[in-house]
């Protein structure tokens, strides 16, 4: 028997409001292990919640993002349960009334196919985070770090319209993108700033029923996402295929051994008792902070790579690549504002800019040649003054000291040849020099041309424009 599997992602975005949802203490990624926990995030006697107006914001900018159902009026519940790292008992959520209720992305690009798909977003609900358990820290025992407890949430949640680990992927990819151009999260996955719980079960090809789901929760990269559903996808056929049923339960994923593994039984909303927070009110999303919240409205992930197709004339591949970071993307358009060429600019970024940026381990918005310096650098590979590989000799030297390109160019002698009589010279000299290669070229090897533009590249040290070679050399040889 054929199966498909049937996957919704939750995923959880830490907005970045730098203060805690319903207690606006300051929030920092790092510090010592409950250092950062307030009177709200202890539950101790007294103590009122008052919600945190950004992330508000924030949440409404997510939701006109996704061109999803903003409620006029939202409230928050107590989700109850008894765990650890939330020592009042409770989690302050969304329940029946989120800020956000249906929305939709589409993928561009699904499960590695080129064919798009329209994934539902079932709704998209503020919360408080959780504490987070500590298993390694001490022999035997677990401690809890309530740093992270009461920083703001926003959780997502996808409908069931993805059909494989790729896809899902693919989705959480997306997410990750839209939340980082928005501005409402850093999208450090290492730090937890954005994870998710995916939601799976399998059923005969062409059946129409859900089959009975798994929850695997806290992923935190893609290929985590990938891998761990494709296993989970594998085990439940083979408990169905040998006669079983599966359970409903939540699962962790173990990257080590790939495989997942039962952590306990799955709750239903019931579970919860989830009944409205009588310490907040609710909150009514009035016209004005709507508008605030769209007037943050970047250009759109999906939008920017359509420009950069259509009106710029990039690959696909190169719009893809420069979109997933926005912060790219920022510095690729500041380039192409300098008056650059938008290919050679595509080709710099993605390739020598990204290169130094690996090599020296640090993001764009630290690099010290600026997107201007970037295009006056294109410029001159343009107008002949330097070659390409000259240019990445000035930008090294640029990144490592400083300085003004012109005078870099001067000080490693880089100006390109000028005088065309010196350079028609020595392509004379070196076709005079090699009479076998230049029959073989003429007899129809006309790869051999490369071998000539480099003979004449090595006697000018560099300093000739390959153009000029390639069109002296073509004319001097006859070559087509």
């Amino acid at each position: 028997m054929q199966f498909e599997s049937v996957i919704g992602l939750e995923i959880h975005v830490q907005l970045a409001t730098r203060s805690k949802i319903f207690s606006g203490a300051a929030t920092a990624f790092g510090a010592d292990p409950n250092t950062q926990a307030c009177p709200v995030d202890l539950g101790l006697p007294g103590v009122l919640p008052v919600l945190n107006r950004e992330a508000v914001r924030m949440a409404l900018t997510f939701g006109l993002a996704i061109d999803g159902e903003i409620a006029p009026t939202c409230r928050f519940d107590r989700k109850n349960y008894f765990y650890p790292d939330l020592p009042k008992g409770y989690q302050i959520s969304q329940f029946e009334q989120p800020i956000v209720g249906r929305g939709k992305i589409t993928l561009e690009s699904a499960g590695g196919t080129d064919k798009a798909r329209t994934i539902g977003i079932t709704r998209a609900h503020l919360e408080e985070d959780a504490g987070k358990s500590l298993h390694d820290a001490f022999a035997g025992l677990t401690g809890v770090d309530l740093n992270r407890a009461g920083t703001p949430l926003l959780e997502v949640v996808s409908d069931p319209d993805l059909r494989t680990p790729e896809e899902a992927a693919a989705f959480f990819r997306e997410m990750h993108v839209l939340v980082r151009t928005l501005r409402i999260c850093d999208g450090n996955l290492n730090e937890g700033s954005m994870r998710c719980d995916a939601n799976i079960s399998v059923r005969p090809v062409g059946a129409s029923e859900l089959g009975e789901r798994t929850e695997i929760k806290n992923l935190n990269s893609f290929r985590f996402v990938e891998r761990a559903l494709r296993h989970e996808i594998e085990r439940q056929v083979d408990v169905l295929e040998s006669g079983g049923q599966v359970e409903r339960e939540t699962r962790l994923y173990d990257a080590e051994r790939d495989e997942t593994r039962s952590m306990r039984g799955k709750e239903l909303s019931d579970d919860y008792r989830y009944f409205p927070d009588p310490d907040l009110l609710p909150v009514r999303i009035t016209p004005d902070l709507l508008q605030e919240a769209r007037a943050h409205l970047p250009e759109l992930p999906w939008a920017k790579r359509a420009r950069y197709v259509d009106d710029l004339g990039l690959t696909d591949y190169a719009a893809r690549a420069l979109v997933s970071d926005p912060d790219t993307a920022a510095f690729f358009d500041a380039i192409l504002d300098s008056g650059a060429d938008a290919r050679l600019a595509a080709n710099w970024v993605m390739d020598h800019v990204a290169a130094m940026l690996n090599r020296h381990e640090t993001d764009i918005a630290q690099c010290p040649v600026s997107a201007t310096q970037v295009a006056r650098l294109i410029g001159r590979i343009e107008d002949g003054t330097i070659s390409n590989t000259a240019a990445k000799t000035v930008f090294d030297a640029m990144w490592e000291e400083g300085g003004d390109i012109d005078a870099i160019i001067d000080a490693k002698g880089l100006r390109q040849m000028r005088d065309t009589d010196e350079l028609a010279r020595i392509v004379a000299r070196i076709v005079d020099q090699h009479p076998e290669q230049v029959a073989e070229l003429r007899a129809g090897k006309t790869r051999l041309l490369g071998f000539f533009v480099g003979q004449v590249m090595r006697e000018t040290r560099g300093k000739a424009d390959p153009r000029q070679v390639n069109a002296l050399l073509k004319q001097t040889l006859g070559a087509p």
